[in-house]
């Protein structure tokens, strides 16, 4: 009979069951990474987060360039982070965006433009609480104290008592109120508080001359020039002591360099021994050389066999 061979114990790894591989979750459809995305902006924008809210703005743009939803919203954010020329790119001549244009321009300075928005503006919506308000704004910039007192007038009949719109209409028409008055009487007032020979010159004097080209070329030079880097200063930790900043001389450069190699070489020590002690006019003896005895004669010389 053949020899009974021992079976071999079944493996561990063989007794464990197959774990099924994790099969791979499909990429996020548009239309998911843009309810993501709009979620993200919604709280962004509630917490005040603009900057980021512009990024997020910019993401969805580039999913759904068309989306008119994120494209007011991205309006609205250049303005709020004060964005003015890309807001008036943005905006172009699109109808829906007269305001925010008008708007757009007249914080950047551009006065004529803004009010030709504005009266193109106030064709369709001459009652709107916004358009009042910029054209007040606009019509005291330009000195029409008149014109925006009346506004202002008209603003604070229909504002809600004790808000914050009421508080800035009184502060607005307190301030077109003052320009009336110093024009109607005021500068009479102050005119005669000045002395006798002030206000005699000032009559007789001839009226001031127009600025040449040159001054205004070089006042937009000024102007457009960057601005100064400012000195830093020294911090007192950092000086050394008995050192002055600004008067104190500065370190020789070559003091990290061996002698020899800089510019301005500088003699040594003399070495030890080297005839140290001699005074002026001392000679040396005519039999000194090699083998000859010292002066003194102290030492004993070798006796010859």
């Amino acid at each position: 009979m053949a020899p009974n061979t021992p079976r071999k114990p079944p493996s561990r790894a063989a007794a464990k069951p197959r774990i099924p591989l994790a099969q791979k979750k499909p990429p996020p459809t548009p239309v998911d990474r843009l309810k993501r995305l709009f979620t993200s902006l919604c709280a962004q924008i509630d917490g005040g987060h603009f900057a980021n809210a512009l990024k997020t703005c910019d993401k969805v743009l580039r999913i759904a360039p068309d989306d008119a939803d994120a494209l007011q919203t991205k309006r609205f954010l250049l303005l709020q982070t004060e964005q003015y020329t890309p807001a008036l790119v943005l905006i172009g001549d699109a109808g829906d965006g007269r305001f925010e244009r008008a708007y757009a321009l007249y914080r950047l300075h551009h006065e004529d433009d803004a009010e030709a928005t504005l009266r193109a503006l106030k064709e369709h919506s001459a009652d709107e609480r916004g358009v009042l308000h910029l054209e007040a704004q606009l019509a005291y910039r330009q000195g029409a104290y008149h014109a925006a007192f009346d506004l202002y007038n008209q603003l604070l009949d229909t504002a809600a008592p004790h808000s914050e719109e009421q508080s800035d209409i009184l502060t607005n028409l307190d301030a077109a109120q003052a320009h009336l008055d110093f024009l109607a009487a005021g500068f009479q007032r102050a005119l005669a508080q000045l002395p006798a020979a002030l206000t005699g010159s000032l009559e007789t004097a001839p009226p001031p001359a127009a600025p040449s080209s040159a001054v205004v070329a070089l006042a937009q030079e000024q102007a457009s020039a960057p601005p100064e880097k400012p000195v830093r200063k020294v911090r007192a930790k950092r000086v050394p002591a008995g050192v002055v900043p600004g008067v104190t001389p500065p370190p020789d450069p070559e003091r990290w360099l061996k002698k020899s190699e800089r510019t301005v070489a500088t003699s040594g020590r003399r070495r030890k021994g080297g005839g140290g002690g001699a005074t002026q006019g001392a000679m040396e003896s005519a039999g000194t050389g090699h083998g000859a005895k010292s002066a003194g004669g102290g030492g004993k010389g070798k006796k010859k066999k």
